[in-house]
């Protein structure tokens, strides 16, 4: 998984409203990154909670 990308798409996801595009990324990020490639990356990591508690897991713990 790409984690530099999870990172950005992410942190778009809560700067964002509900209306929160691939292309709203790419424009946002003056085309650097493509709509297509967050749209391959999106649909060839399918995550989940489990997927999302181990990347965040040791950051969690830290703070507990």
């Amino acid at each position: 998984m790409n984690l530099d990308l999870l990172d950005i798409y992410t942190d778009y996801l809560i700067s964002q409203n509900p209306q929160a595009t691939a292309t709203g990324l790419s424009n946002l990020l003056d085309g650097q990154i493509s709509h297509h490639k967050i749209t391959r990356f999106l649909n060839n990591n399918p995550g989940g909670s489990k997927e999302l508690w181990q990347y965040v897991k040791k950051q969690v713990r830290h703070l507990e």
